[in-house]
Parts: C-alpha cells; structure tokens; sequence
C-alpha cells in the first residue's frame, strides 16, 4: 500500500493532483448550486471588469478555479494540460514555486484580460452614458459592464505551456491530426502565433479570452527571466 501511494505521489505531485480536484469539485459545485440553493458561483466567483456591480479584487484568484458549466470539455483540456505539464514543472520545481507560477500566470491572464475590455470599451468608459444599446437591447450601463465575465484556467495552462517549451524545448509532443512528434519549442511558437491572430481577428462568436491567453505566456515569460537572472545556478530555467 505504501509502495503504491508512493508511486501514485510520484506521478501525480501533490500541488498538481490538487488543483485538478479542486477544478473539478468546483465544476459540479458550479452545476448544482444555482439550482439547488441559488447560488451562481460563475457570477460570484467569475472575473467581471472593474466597475461592474460584482466585481471584487479576489476574482482575480478565483476565476481561475471556474469552468464552463455547459461544455465539460472546456474543464477537461485544462486539466489535462495540468496533469501533463504541470506535474513535470512542479517535479522539477517543487510545489510552492510551482503553485506560485501557476497564480501569477493566471492572475496576470486576468490583468490582459482586464486591459483588453478596458480597450474595447474605452468609449462608453468615458462617456457619461447611463443607458448602452448592445445591438440586443438597451441596458443599463452596471449591467453591461456585469455581463463581462471571464472564467477558466487557460491564462495559467498557456503559462505552464510556455515554460514546458522554455525548459524542454526539444521534447516530442504529439498533437491531434498530426501524425509525427512536434518539438515543444515549435509548438509553444505556434499556439502562441495563433492566440495572436485569432485576438487581433476577433472572429464573430469567439467567445475565448485569446488576449488572456497571451497575458498567462507573456506572465510566465518574465517570470522565468527574472529567475533565470536571479538563481542562475539552480539549472531549473535553462
């Protein structure tokens, strides 16, 4: 029994097995709460823009642990990617910077995210407008900023992504419809180019935070430079 929780330990790190059952328990939480006892965790929970009538400082934490509750592979995929590189970042790190890494990528994913809207409603944020014609209707301005609402661990995955290809450059990855291995330096390139496109593009219906995406790289980017300056000896950035 021992042997076997050893290995299993070995496997799965304790920070990394934690935070998928802790994705996942708050999935089914998110489910059955609002029809059980009223409560939407999504609008509590979920990141709103700054201003809004429910945004609170701790959303940036907690937006994290909240996924689509209509589409479980929006959960799956981010976990998945936590379980195959993030336990090997934090076997390489050890858990407490590896946990650091993953809350700073994904809280500087919300930051991007936060800027971005700023951007696209630069307009109504600084007009005096107390009503918003959405094209759906006519709103009051709180409830438009309300309806503004990111949730996901994208912003932290696309982090652990990066530093994957950043530390195992060379390591074979194998991605759907693709029959040969693909170096991990290539493949960070390539997400990193299409998250690019596909938020300058802003295709109709794209409802994916792609900026945010960019923020958990970009986040996860420095942070690595700034350890690799700053214990140039541990050998854990090259």
């Amino acid at each position: 029994m021992m042997n076997q929780q050893s290995t299993f330990r070995s496997i799965i790190p304790p920070v990394t097995l934690n935070l998928i059952l802790i994705n996942v328990i708050i999935w089914i939480a998110s489910r059955v709460l609002p029809s059980t006892v009223g409560i939407d965790l999504i609008e509590l929970l979920g990141l709103h823009f700054p201003g809004a009538a429910h945004f609170n400082p701790i959303q940036f934490v907690s937006y994290l642990f909240l996924h689509d509750t209509r589409d479980f592979m929006h959960l799956f995929f981010n976990m998945f990617a936590v379980f195959m590189f993030g336990r090997m970042l934090e076997g390489l790190w050890g858990s407490k910077r590896f946990l650091f890494f993953y809350l700073v990528t994904g809280i500087g994913a919300g930051l991007v995210q936060e800027l971005t809207w700023a951007w696209s409603l630069r307009d109504l944020l600084f007009s005096d407008a107390t009503m918003v014609d959405t094209g759906d209707g006519i709103f009051p301005r709180s409830s438009v900023l309300d309806m503004l609402v990111t949730i996901g661990a994208s912003g932290s995955v696309f982090g652990i992504l990066l530093a994957f290809g950043m530390i195992f450059p060379n390591a074979p990855l194998y991605i759907m419809f693709i029959p040969i291995p693909v170096k991990a330096k290539y493949v960070v390139i390539a997400y990193g180019l299409i998250e690019v496109f596909a938020g300058i593009a802003n295709f109709s219906g794209d409802n994916v935070a792609h900026f945010a995406h960019l923020g958990g790289m970009l986040f996860g980017l420095i942070l690595i430079l700034y350890w690799r300056k700053r214990y140039p000896r541990d050998g854990f950035f090259l």
